[in-house]
């Protein structure tokens, strides 16, 4: 059983109040103030994306956030059904959503889901290691 599961229809209105349901995720799972922010901007931004993406040619359908804590940080999978993950030229983004993802998540998988459309599976650390720059799984 996750500890987060939101379903809302995807449109970019939504996605603050995502961004303050994984941030208390986040502090539940006792993560210090930087890490919730990596956490909340990473999972705001693949929700945007798929606000302006996934449903581009229809009407907003559902985006799906589940998250769970666990023992290296949180875990978090946003979904939807929509047309799945497709070039876009007329993207009204700089195309540096997944990029920025990578970067701040120890793990970033991007799936085509069963039922159509995508799912982006995230893990972030629980720790970040000051000496290295790096983040690091905890035991």
């Amino acid at each position: 059983m996750p500890c987060l599961a939101i379903e809302v229809p995807a449109r970019s209105g939504k996605v603050p109040g995502i961004r303050r349901a994984v941030g208390r995720l986040g502090r539940r799972a006792e993560l210090d103030a930087d890490r919730v922010a990596d956490v909340t901007l990473a999972v705001g931004e693949v929700c945007s994306i798929a606000g302006v993406h996934a449903y581009a040619v229809r009407e907003p359908g559902p985006l799906r956030v589940t998250a769970d804590i666990t023992v290296h940080g949180p875990r978090v999978v946003v979904a939807d059904e929509g047309r799945g993950m497709a070039p876009c030229s007329d993207s009204p983004g700089l195309g540096l959503g997944i990029p920025l993802m990578a970067a701040l998540a120890i793990t970033l998988e991007v799936h085509e889901a069963a039922v159509g459309g995508t799912e982006v599976w995230m893990e972030f650390a629980a720790a970040w290691s000051p000496a290295s720059g790096e983040r690091v799984r905890t035991a």
